[in-house]
């Protein structure tokens, strides 16, 4: 059977208790992705490298998913959504080990790549499985759902690791083998969910790396581009340079504070989310990108006044905004995928989502030793209010255009206002 009609297995977890998993699976995911951001000024102490390195450690991490969403991103949609997802969070255990034992750069780079890879592949099937496990009749939760996991799970891993740089000195040495352990025992319990996809022909060929948009899609995945590269470019700028920034720019002297500021912005990423929940998908795109630019300008004004509180306020912006336009973006695409295409659409977006995540953070990298810290953030966040100011355009236009089809009205619609028609129910049960 496929997502569309049913579920496939014998002895399995219910509908609930399955989405629940797979919301969690992304939690950590995305948890264990920012953990070490917090702790590479740590790193940079011990082994003596600079803050470019960094950035070429974070950037290897966006290679290494991108590269896996190119190529085994749709794969889900011909093995089915259970055994790529088990190969993943054993993957993900693999690159939380390399950290674990890490004894120089060269490990960090290896885990990063790890990570990514594992991240990459487990990406466009969690989004899938979400929609295909969602709630009778509520097939936004989905999409909603991933959204705000994505920036929980963020969130989470920053504060945590970030809390564990003040009070303790080998803040690696326990998160580590804490998260390699959760996904090991995560991978055993995906076994238990029903398998939503009946394994089809074309896997070897869905391995060619390609970006591959149906027809039918195209309009409302072009149109969505710029509000997603402002969104994670602002998403990069934090990963990549805030803890660097905050220390040495704002000379703020907690060890925490780096790690906290990403949680700032990935809480208030959450709130965004929510928030996009109860607007329409266009809607919530057009105030996120307006957010964008107001919260990148916010952010240059921080450095201006060397002002962490004002630092905070625009992570806080920022953060909002890049949740609004991450919902927004995605139930648009969302609406206008079809069930035979859906991990291949997803792992698309994602593609564009990590390229903006990790190229313009990487750029920043190799301009800091000439430009320094400061004048690179200027120009990042010239970089953000310029895109956002273009999303907002495109967001205009498209609001006042309308939905062009059933399943974009369905998406651009509040999700309070979403009824479970038999129709319905069947058309977005066989997506995402």
């Amino acid at each position: 059977m496929n997502g569309a009609t049913g579920f496939a297995g014998g002895r399995r977890l219910g509908r609930g208790a399955s989405f629940s998993l797979l919301v969690f699976a992304n939690v950590l995911l995305m948890a264990s992705t920012s953990a070490p951001s917090p702790i590479y000024p740590l790193y940079l102490e011990r082994w003596g490298f600079s803050v470019t390195i960094l950035t070429v450690v974070f950037a290897v991490y966006v290679a290494g998913l991108v590269g896996a969403l190119l190529t085994v991103g749709s794969l889900s949609d011909h093995l089915g959504r259970r055994p790529v997802l088990v190969a993943s969070l054993l993957v993900a255990a693999a690159g939380t080990a390399i950290f674990w034992a890490a004894g120089g750069v060269f490990s960090l780079v290896l885990a990063r790549v790890v990570q990514g890879i594992a991240t990459g592949t487990a990406t466009s099937a969690l989004a899938a499985g979400l929609v295909e496990f969602s709630p009778a009749g509520r097939p936004h939760v989905g999409p909603t759902m991933t959204a705000v996991g994505t920036s929980f799970g963020l969130a989470i891993g920053g504060g945590l690791a970030g809390l564990l740089v003040q009070v303790s000195p080998r803040p690696d040495a326990e998160i580590f083998p804490v998260l390699t352990l959760a996904f090991v025992v995560l991978a055993a319990l995906v076994f238990a969910i029903p398998e939503t996809v009946v394994r089809r022909t074309g896997g070897l060929a869905a391995l060619r790396p390609r970006i591959r948009v149906p027809r039918e899609t195209r309009r409302e995945f072009f149109a969505a581009l710029p509000a997603i590269v402002a969104g994670w470019s602002t998403t990069g700028l934090f990963l990549a340079l805030a803890p660097s920034l905050v220390r040495d720019v704002l000379h703020v002297g907690f060890g925490a504070a780096g790690g906290i500021s990403i949680t700032v912005l990935f809480i208030a990423n959450c709130a965004g989310g929510l928030w996009a929940a109860w607007l329409p998908a266009r809607g919530a795109t057009l105030r996120g990108a307006v957010l964008l630019s107001l919260g990148a300008a916010v952010l240059a004004a921080s450095v201006v006044f060397t002002s962490p509180f004002v630092f905070i306020g625009g992570s806080i912006v920022s953060g909002l905004g890049v949740g609004l336009t991450f919902n927004g973006t995605l139930r648009g695409i969302s609406g206008a995928t079809t069930s035979g295409s859906r991990s291949e659409v997803f792992s698309a977006a994602f593609v564009v989502s990590y390229a903006a995540l990790g190229l313009p953070s990487l750029a920043a990298g190799l301009a800091v030793p000439s430009w320094g810290l400061e004048t690179t953030t200027y120009l990042y966040t010239s970089f953000i209010a310029a895109l956002s100011l273009i999303a907002t355009l495109h967001a205009v236009r498209n609001l006042a255009s309308g939905p062009t089809s059933r399943g974009q009205a369905a998406c651009s619609r509040p999700a309070r206002q979403q009824t479970a028609t038999t129709t319905a129910s069947a058309h977005v049960r066989g997506h995402h």
